[in-house]
């Protein structure tokens, strides 16, 4: 069993921190996911169509704590469904080489109102390809890929699911596409070493979750497939995302907290590529507190640590330590903005404070750090941040403050001390992203 080895030392069991910041954690202790030891159900792929039928019978059969196993046969390892239900303590396991693939009709996903594949004032139209609502225990495992077919023309249409978000973007409506994954009100999800690939929408989304473990996990699109977000976590505590390679068109992780409070979120040893970068926001009225980034890559996604609301759906961001990363290749390698939608108004007004960016290299690009107002003022510890000299800084209604380590280029109209010492090694932290063994 492998674990975080880290836990101790930054907290992760229950310690404090070392150094500045508050406790900033999933609060469970949490390990390397095992392979489940019951399997209900082996299905073989027969490569005859559709194979929704049997795939939910076997899923609606199997009893909590057993799996639905996937695995190829002489027909090869393609499975082929529309909209699938997770029951309670089921676990999907997608054996290696075999790929779940999402049809591409609207109709299978239309939830009643004919909006799936549209473009409509609204954009809540279609189910999504795989749900986890009111689960507990169970989630997704293996070593094969589940593809969302964004980029197949859809049934009927002329286009394929990305075609009609980017025409939506252009017209000002709102694409009707389908999620890949929903978790809803759900505790104890496991996604273990599987491959989520072209979202037609987001990848997973998390609304009101109580645990969830991401460990070992692939997410693959096209850098130009519009509002296909890696992993968001919404109203939901004790998520950890760990050992993980994030490449999207969107937010390749985005934390939300629209609908409720989101906390306790540990997000460590992450490799994140082409995308938007790590983000908070935009929805932060409910509050999103005690996070931890520790360890990560951010190499060429657009944005890179990002916080990011407005007066029309801003909250309180606060006890959010970034500790041990490695940014490159991004415009705004940070981008702190409580004005994310400048034509946004309202009496919701973003606050962040008690944010701390611990052990941080970068290169060059814009360094945002734009605070409300005067009496919302954004604060921030910068405590061995080091960046390009020719890094930019933008400082509007903003508290900083320095530990020990210290900041480079120091932001003007400060006097924050320089950065000590030499800059974080980031040379054996740049890794490919693995699509060698891509099924």
């Amino acid at each position: 069993m492998r674990q975080l080895r880290r836990f101790v030392r930054l907290g992760l069991a229950g310690a404090s921190i070392v150094s500045i910041g508050a406790q900033a954690q999933d609060r469970r202790i949490v390990t390397e996911p095992l392979p489940p030891t019951q399997i209900c159900t082996t299905l073989p792929a027969t490569g005859t169509g559709d194979d929704t039928g049997r795939l939910q019978a076997a899923i609606d059969r199997c009893p909590p704590g057993a799996a639905v196993r996937l695995v190829s046969s002489a027909t090869g390892g393609r499975f082929v469904s529309r909209p699938l239900r997770m029951a309670s303590g089921v676990t999907l396991w997608v054996d290696r080489g075999v790929v779940l693939a999402a049809v591409s009709d609207p109709a299978a996903y239309d939830r009643g109102g004919g909006t799936c594949g549209t473009i409509a004032a609204e954009g809540h139209g279609c189910r999504p390809f795989l749900s986890f609502t009111g689960t507990r225990g169970g989630g997704i495992v293996g070593q094969g890929a589940i593809d969302g077919q964004g980029g197949a023309t859809m049934a009927g249409h002329a286009e394929s699911w990305w075609q009609l978000a980017r025409r939506a973007q252009r017209q000002g409506g709102q694409q009707n596409n389908p999620r890949l994954i929903e978790v809803d009100h759900a505790r104890d999800i496991v996604f273990h070493g599987i491959t989520l690939r072209n979202a037609a929408n987001f990848h997973v989304a998390l609304d009101a979750v109580a645990g969830a473990t991401f460990w070992g996990i692939r997410i693959d699109t096209p850098a130009d497939a519009r509002n296909t977000d890696g992993i968001d976590p919404g109203a939901s505590t004790d998520i950890t995302i760990a050992h993980s390679f994030i490449r999207t068109g969107d937010d390749n992780i985005a934390i939300k907290a629209g609908k409720g409070a989101t906390r306790y979120v540990s997000i460590l040893d992450d490799h994140l590529y082409w995308g938007h970068g790590l983000s908070i926001g935009s929805e932060t009225n409910a509050g999103v507190s005690d996070i931890l980034v520790h360890d990560m890559t951010l190499d060429g996604s657009t944005a890179g640590l990002r916080i990011k609301s407005d007066a029309s759906r801003g909250g309180l961001v606060t006890r959010v330590r970034y500790d041990g990363v490695c940014l490159r290749g991004n415009q705004r390698p940070v981008d702190f903005d409580t004005r994310y939608d400048a034509t946004r108004t309202g009496e919701a007004i973003p606050v962040y404070r008690d944010i701390v960016l611990h052990d941080v290299a970068g290169g060059d690009g814009a360094l945002v750090v734009h605070g409300h107002d005067a009496d919302h003022r954004l604060q921030l510890t910068l405590d061995g941040v080091r960046f390009a000299p020719n890094a930019r800084w933008s400082i509007a209604f903003a508290q900083l403050a320095a530990g020990p380590g210290g900041v480079s280029p120091t932001p003007p109209g400060t006097d924050l001390p320089p950065a000590t010492g030499p800059m974080r090694d980031c040379t054996a932290a740049w890794l490919p992203f693995p699509e060698s063994d891509l099924p």
